[in-house]
C-alpha cells in the first residue's frame, strides 16, 4: 500500500526569528497543520535575506524553493524585521513572486502595527505564538 503524502497549503515557508525556541515551535505547528511542504528557518534577518538573493542569482530553478510566505520577528539583533522588510522590497526580482510577509512578534506595541501597515497594507500582522486559526487565515 502506498503511503499517501498530506496535501500542503504552501509549498514553501521560511521562518525568521533570533530566538530558536520559537522557530523550533512555530516549524512543528507549520508541520503539523500541513502548511508548507518545506520549511526554511534563519535566525537572523540578514542570513535570510543572503539565503533569498542566492536564490534569485540561481536562475529558474529557484522558483521550486523559493517561499511562498515569510514569518518575520520584529525584535532581532543587528537588522529587525522592519529593516529585513525594507531591503526584502528593494530587491526587484522579488517582485515576480511576492511572498506573503507575515510579522510574527510578542510586541504589544500598537505603535509597531501601525509601521508595518505604513510600509506595505499587505502585510500581515500576528502575535505569537502562532496558532492553527491564524495558518487557517493565511
Amino acid at each position: 500500500m502506498k503511503h499517501k503524502e498530506p496535501k500542503f497549503k504552501y509549498a514553501n515557508a521560511m521562518l525568521i526569528d533570533d530566538n530558536e525556541l520559537d522557530n523550533f515551535i512555530n516549524e512543528k505547528t507549520l508541520e503539523a497543520n500541513h502548511f508548507a511542504k518545506k520549511i526554511f528557518s534563519h535566525t537572523s534577518a540578514i542570513s535570510a535575506l543572503e539565503f533569498l538573493n542566492n536564490l534569485l542569482m540561481m536562475g529558474e530553478e529557484f522558483k521550486k524553493v523559493y517561499p511562498e510566505v515569510i514569518f518575520i520577528d520584529i525584535n532581532m539583533p543587528m537588522m529587525d524585521g522592519f529593516q529585513f522588510i525594507e531591503n526584502f522590497k528593494k530587491n526587484k526580482e522579488n517582485a515576480f513572486n511576492k511572498p506573503k510577509l507575515i510579522i510574527l512578534t510578542s510586541s504589544v506595541f500598537h505603535e509597531d502595527k501601525q509601521k508595518s501597515e505604513g510600509i506595505s497594507k499587505d502585510i500581515i500582522f500576528l502575535n505569537k505564538p502562532l496558532t492553527l486559526e491564524m495558518l487557517n487565515s493565511i
